[in-house]
């Protein structure tokens, strides 16, 4: 009836409006029946509905006597409840009316005063709607100047410790929004505004009301309630702060700075001591209240305010994930992702240390639980279920540790903008800094290769779950960023570990159409990022220039978020000849662009025999439309091309035009060169490549080869080491196609040093190891005209034409070294000899780098040819005069300071000469030239020779440099070819230094030696050969042999007398003290036969002959070296022409034995390599010993 009532009066107002005013008593009954009525009913509806006619007849009849007569009865009503339990219609309907008609606000105060009483009642009242009703009355009250007035001293009494405490401690919105409601309205007046924030002017009353709470105060409140999740409820405390702040902001700003919100210490204190009880259900609560507090706090206010706090919540964390219980460990996961946010972290120090251990404590505990599970996998059909509900939980609890660890990384990312959260400020400057930002974050990238990756790639081998992938790329795209300096080597180990076949998979499963979008954005972002990262940094090759990189950026940008097919179709794409558009052509670039990474990091996921085909077809596409691919592509398309290129199938001929095609519009080759074996091959392989891009191809490849060089190039090591797979293909090119060997030839001539060395030590190691390919002929034709061009270039100073050439010179004098048996020098050989000498002509001793190797050259050429090739080649090399100057200045310098850097190149000055006065003698060779002055007339005059000062020769035997045994030898050879000569070569003549005494009787005979330098020479080779360095040895016995020869010939008695000085017998027993079998070296063996020779019974007794001939007897001949075999067969020799073998069973036993082993039999050792290079000087030992 009552609803009838209102739809009427809402529908017929004015006449139901003068219908109730005609009679006023009637409606004053009318009134009272109503409000009778609201007084009796509990029910809600009916309560509301009667509350709305009262406002609304009020309000439309607008009678003074009815708006008293409804004032009274609210009035009475609420002196006469003794309880406040009823009063909630009464109060509502007082709030309305009087916001319905706000001039009732000053009537209520002056004339119903005491009803402020009632209100206070209410205030008290544990309902909190009560209370709400009441705060809304108030709200109204105050929003009257002059009610507010009246109505200061109520408030300062009584009402606003009281209003405080129910506002802290509203749990409805409903009193909460009326409490704030009515704050406002109070705010509105400075008087207030003091009054509440300044609390020591209340009196005394005030703070002793029942319910009021004298420690609460409105900025604490308003705070809490900003903190609160509720939007309105935190935009009305917003408007309440500003309202205080207006009145004066300088007063009362301090108070919200300042104001502190307890709660979270209790919390965490809270939480330590219930993950010590035993109850499950408790630690589950505790953490989940935790990380709803962390969840729900505003970023705009810390919810830790210090460091020591803020560690606390990370230890109790670190003990709740690492809980026995699942459940337990799961909630502290949600915890601890939640705790990881910068607005929590970010009160100084950070706590990198302990986040650590956070972290290292929630990836432990994941690891343990999924190998738990992976150690109860169940077996048989029966138990799939469950197998399947083990993967899920592992999956989610998986889940849960990567959402923590990409929080952490998120922290780490916003933390790079904080200067003060890089390092802890409080650090001494000399302690060693680990507590930083830089140590958490390699902290970080370490956890997520050591942990993160092994779990999920074990989880991915039972299922793939689109959520967590999605996590997990984003944390290995956070690391990119969070280690920058990593990110190049991180990117690469993801790349060698397959996830770019991987994230491509997960592309083409989840994210084909529209599905999946922001799996599919986070799969496209981390390939963008490792693309870029692998280009930006090539493993040796050069990094591609800016411009390249912002296009290829661009490029991965807009293509890769397109590309969700699987491999096969991604092979037909590329294969597909037809006209490609702008997108779909920058959609191959991708796909061809993540192959080419791919493979390069050994992650060959498609076949290559198809992906050789769609290449071709990809740039046949390219020719068709007249297109050229950006530089980082078509190198691409090249380096596939190659890996995939099987050994027995070539590409057509149309195919490789068209890729020179493309080639010849790239300004460098360096451009679109990747390292690899295969791509070397690929440009050589083809004639129509290498004979445009073979020199640069070399080059490139040399350059960036980071093989051990040097090992392959000591050849004093045992057995030969074993080549790197990239000399491997190299050798076998070089066996196939030997004209790279000019290539090659070409690049030491002209390449840096460093590269021209490795081309070198290749080319060395190469002939070492294919001694079956005759390619001797090729190298040194090609030498020549090399030579040939520098000389005329260079001529005048050939040292400053390229620091090369002694590695081509090396490489030359290696190629002769070649040549075992002695062959006859052609055309090519003797040009390379006039042209080799010509430019030693042109140089001075001090280019030793280019005259080692040429002298080692000529040496070689003179001796490892026939006698006839001999005499041809000394023709041509006495003929330049250059050359027979340079070797008397060096001859000159044998008396340099010790340790001089020319000593090897002296050496080879000295045998050169030996060689040379050997061979002019033989053939009685002429020349053009005179130097200095003969000593003495020799049989054949020349017009050339050497002049040599003898008593320099023998300072520099008595005196020896040290370590230079191989000098010495050198000059002993020189001597003995003199000797053997008898001073008399055309070529080198004994010249005097300086004044000399008068010749003594015995200095006659023996010209053009004089006794003091024959006694000065023999006590030199005594106190040479007491160092018993095989080699000197046998040139100090070979030039003794050679000067008791030349002594004999002119005085046998002064030859005896040298041949029998005590000191030799000394001298040989210490040579014989060297160790077992001694007496069988051969330069003891020589030896002992020249003293025999001369009959020095007193130097070696009968007695003791026959005593070496009884260990001759002993020993097994069969080990002995050809040199030692024919040292014992002379030993023999002269014994039996003595007639000293006066046991002839022995002495026919020992000849026997020596006759039953010729020197090429000698199974004990291998035959001696006659020419060897030692310490970088070419040396014929036969030369030497004979």
């Amino acid at each position: 009836m009552l609803s009838c009532f209102q739809d009427a009066l809402v529908r017929h107002t004015s006449l139901v409006t003068q219908l109730v005013s005609q009679d006023q008593r009637v409606c004053i009954h009318f009134i009272s029946v109503l409000f009778g009525l609201l007084c009796s009913m509990e029910d809600g509806s009916v309560t509301d509905l009667c509350i709305e006619v009262l406002i609304q007849i009020t309000t439309q009849l607008k009678l003074e006597q009815t708006i008293r007569c409804l004032l009274d009865e609210c009035h009475k009503e609420l002196c006469n409840m003794p309880s406040m339990r009823g009063s909630l219609a009464t109060l509502t309907l007082l709030g309305k009316l009087v916001d319905a008609i706000p001039a009732l606000a000053d009537e209520l105060v002056m004339e119903h005063g005491n009803l402020m009483e009632h209100l206070l009642r209410g205030l008290v009242y544990p309902s909190e709607g009560i209370q709400a009703s009441v705060c809304y009355l108030y709200g109204k009250l105050y929003s009257s100047p002059v009610a507010a007035e009246m109505l200061s001293g109520h408030f300062r009494e009584k009402l606003f410790p009281l209003f405080l405490s129910i506002l802290d401690g509203a749990q409805t919105k409903e009193l909460q929004i009326n409490c704030l409601g009515l704050l406002r309205q109070l705010l509105k007046y400075d008087l207030f505004v003091s009054m509440i924030m300044n609390q020591d002017g209340l009196g005394e009353s005030a703070k002793n009301i029942e319910g009021s709470s004298g420690n609460t105060s409105l900025p604490l409140v308003l705070k809490k309630l900003l903190l609160s999740r509720d939007e309105t409820l935190q935009v009305a405390s917003a408007h309440c702060i500003t309202a205080v702040l207006v009145h004066s902001p300088a007063k009362h700003a301090s108070a919200f700075i300042h104001a502190d919100i307890p709660g979270i210490e209790a919390v965490v204190r809270s939480l330590q001591g219930s993950l010590k009880m035993n109850n499950i259900e408790l630690h589950k609560q505790g953490l989940l209240l935790f990380a709803e507090i962390l969840t729900r706090q505003p970023e705009e206010i810390k919810l830790f305010t210090s460091s020591a706090m803020c560690r606390d919540a990370g230890r109790a964390l670190q003990e709740a994930v690492s809980s026995p219980v699942l459940e337990v460990a799961a909630e502290a996961l949600k915890a601890t992702s939640a705790f990881l946010r910068k607005d929590h972290q970010s009160t100084p120090p950070v706590q990198y240390g302990e986040l650590q251990a956070l972290l290292e404590a929630m990836l432990n505990r994941c690891a343990e639980f999924s190998q738990t599970l992976l150690s109860r996998r169940p077996l048989g059909h029966a138990s799939s279920r469950d197998s399947e509900k083990a993967i899920l939980q592992r999956g989610k609890f998986l889940l849960s540790t990567l959402e923590g660890f990409r929080s952490a990384c998120r922290l780490a990312i916003e933390f790079q903008s904080e200067p003060s959260a890089q390092e802890n400020p409080f650090t001494a400057p000399s302690a060693k800094k680990e507590d930083t930002l830089e140590a958490f974050s390699e902290f970080l990238l370490s956890a997520c290769d050591s942990l993160c990756i092994p779990m999920v790639m074990r989880h991915l081998e039972q299922t793939t779950h689109p959520a967590l992938m999605e996590v997990f790329l984003s944390i290995l795209h956070n690391l990119f960023v969070i280690v920058p300096h990593m990110k190049e080597k991180f990117s690469k180990k993801l790349a060698s570990s397959s996830f770019i076949r991987l994230t491509l998979e997960l592309k083409a499963r989840f994210c084909s159409g529209l599905s999946h979008s922001a799996l599919n954005q986070v799969c496209s972002n981390f390939l963008y990022y490792m693309c870029l990262n692998l280009l930006s940094a090539p493993e040796k090759t050069g990094p591609p220039s800016k411009e390249e990189l912002s296009a290829v950026s661009e490029l991965l940008q807009h293509g890769l978020p397109q590309i969700s097919s699987r491999s096969p179709e991604s092979l037909a794409f590329l294969s597909d000849r037809q006209y490609m558009e702008g997108a779909a052509r920058q959609r191959q670039y991708c796909i061809l662009l993540l192959f080419y990474l791919a493979y390069i990091h050994e992650d060959r996921f498609v076949s290559e025999a198809e992906l050789f085909e769609a290449v071709q077809s990809f740039l046949l596409s390219l020719q068709d439309q007249g297109e050229r691919p950006p530089l980082v592509v078509f190198k691409a398309s090249i380096y596939l091309l190659a890996i995939c290129q099987d050994k027995d199938n070539t590409l057509r001929e149309t195919m490789v035009s068209a890729i020179r095609k493309f080639l010849e519009g790239i300004p460098d080759l360096q451009l679109v060169y990747t390292h690899h074996p295969l791509l070397l091959r690929f440009f050589l392989l083809y004639p129509e490549l290498m004979s445009r891009y073979g020199h640069r191809v070399l080059e490139l490849w040399f350059f960036w080869e980071e093989s051990s060089y040097e090992e392959l190039d000591d050849v004093t090591s045992a057995g030969q080491p074993a080549l790197p797979a990239s000399l491997v293909v190299l050798f076998q090119l070089l066996r196939s196609i030997p004209s790279i060997l000019l290539i090659l030839l070409d690049l030491i001539y002209s390449s840096p040093v460093d590269t021209a060395h490795k081309v070198l030590i290749s080319l060395r190691t190469f002939l070492r190891r294919n001694e079956d390919i005759q390619v001797g002929g090729l190298i040194r034709g090609h030498f020549l005209l090399i030579l040939q061009r520098l000389l005329v270039e260079h001529g005048a100073s050939p040292s400053g034409a390229s620091g090369n050439l002694p590695l081509l010179l090396s490489l030359l004098s290696l190629m002769q070294l070649r040549n075992v048996s002695e062959q006859e020098l052609d055309s090519v050989a003797m040009k390379l000899l006039h042209q080799v000498s010509k430019l030693c002509g042109k140089c001075s001793p001090t280019d030793v780098d280019i005259l080692q190797p040429s002298f080692n050259f000529l040496y070689w050429s003179l001796h490892q040819t026939t006698p006839s090739s001999q005499k041809r080649a000394a023709a041509v090399l006495l003929s330049s005069t250059g050359l027979m100057e340079l070797l008397e200045k060096m001859l000159a310098l044998t008396l340099a300071k010790a340790d001089s850097p020319r000593t090897a190149l002296l050496c080879s000055a000295w045998l050169l000469t030996a060689s040379f006065s050997a061979q002019q003698h033989k053939g009685s060779l002429q020349a053009s030239r005179t130097w200095g002055l003969a000593l003495y007339p020799v049989p054949c005059q020349v017009h050339q020779t050497l002049s040599v000062e003898m008593d320099q020769v023998l300072k520099a035997l008595s005196f020896p440099k040290k370590k230079a045994a191989l000098l010495s030898a050198a000059i002993l050879c020189f001597l003995r070819t003199a000797l053997r000569q008898s001073f008399s070569s055309a070529l080198v003549a004994l010249v005097p230094s300086g004044a000399q005494p008068l010749p003594a009787t015995k200095d006659t005979v023996l010209a053009p030696l004089r006794m003091s330098q024959v006694r000065s020479l023999v006590i030199g080779l005594q106190n040479l050969l007491v160092q018993k360095d095989p080699l000197l040895s046998q040139a100090c016995v070979g030039c003794l042999e050679a000067l008791l020869d030349y002594l004999d010939a002119r005085s046998p008695d002064i030859a005896l007398h040298v041949a029998s000085q005590p000191w030799n017998r000394f001298l040989l027993f210490t040579l014989l003290d060297a160790g077992e079998n001694s007496f069988l070296r051969p330069e003891i063996l020589r030896l002992m036969t020249l003293f025999m020779r001369y009959r020095s019974s007193s130097v070696l007794s009968h007695e003791e002959v026959g005593d070496v001939l009884q260990g001759v007897a002993l020993a097994d001949l069969s080990t002995l070296s050809n040199t030692t075999l024919q040292a014992l067969h002379g030993f023999f020799q002269q014994l039996q022409s003595m007639g000293h073998l006066a046991d002839h069973s022995m002495a026919q036993t020992l000849q026997a034995s020596l006759e039953g082993l010729p020197p090429s039999t000698s199974s004990g050792q291998p035959p001696l390599q006659d020419m060897l290079c030692l310490g970088g000087v070419a040396v014929s030992l036969s030369h030497i010993r004979n």
